[in-house]
């Protein structure tokens, strides 16, 4: 659609939030998916900056292995991926922890919206690349979820940090919350595939549980193959000292 064409139907910040407390009053999400159309103004802008926030988070790492590759002759990171929570996936789980129906419970309440994923080569890239980004003054770091040093049950392992961080519009700075995951390539590997076979629908509960298991074993073999891959390069550094 053109930006320049009038459509009556866009939504004005208080039309949206009525919605919003229509839905809470409801207690259902189907009837309000329709209200979060991305063709709304008011939908674009609070997506959009989303977005800014997660692609200034994108570029920091970016430069940050550029400097690597320049000072140390290696590449900490692998790859970086940037998504951005649907509309409907927001709504549920705002009804699932009982958030307060607001644009802005949203914004204060929801802080993986924006998310951005960093794949490094080794578990001592991760940390070293986290700090150096941490470091930066324009990021606030909010929450630390370290699920490397202390896995889930699943065995899902990730560095999970939460932090605030401005972007730039032309309404002037704001402030937005992103997700940053640092994981290495077996890290990513193990939950990327574990997402998509623990969450397969209609299957028996025993096969349920058997599938379970057999992934909780792939997740121990997966730590060993990163602990592993450390120990060569630690000696491949201690040689080169």
């Amino acid at each position: 659609m053109n930006d320049n064409e009038n459509n009556s139907n866009e939504l004005s910040l208080e039309e949206m939030e009525t919605g919003l407390e229509l839905l809470g009053a409801q207690n259902t999400l189907s009837d309000f998916i329709d209200i979060l159309d991305e063709r709304t103004v008011v939908v674009r802008e609070f997506f959009a900056n989303y977005r800014c926030a997660a692609y200034e988070t994108e570029t920091k790492f970016k430069v940050l292995n550029e400097r690597f590759s320049v000072r140390y002759d290696s590449n900490p990171i692998e790859a970086i991926k940037v998504r951005i929570k649907s509309p409907e996936s927001i709504l549920k789980k705002m009804d699932r922890k009982n958030i307060e129906i607001s644009l802005q419970s949203i914004e204060e309440n929801i802080r993986d919206i924006a998310g951005v994923r960093v794949i490094c080569s080794f578990i001592d890239d991760i940390y070293k690349i986290a700090d150096y980004f941490l470091a930066q003054d324009d990021v606030e770091l909010i929450e630390v979820r370290d699920y490397i040093k202390n896995p889930k049950a699943t065995g899902y392992r990730s560095l999970h940090l939460i932090v605030r961080t401005p972007i730039f519009t032309e309404k002037g700075k704001k402030m937005m919350f992103v997700e940053v995951q640092l994981r290495t390539i077996a890290m990513d590997f193990w939950a990327s595939l574990e997402h998509k076979l623990r969450y397969k629908k209609n299957l028996p509960d025993e096969l349920v549980r058997e599938i379970g298991d057999e992934l909780t074993d792939c997740a121990y073999a997966s730590a060993e193959l990163d602990k592993r891959m450390q120990l060569a390069r630690d000696k491949m550094e201690m040689r080169k000292k």
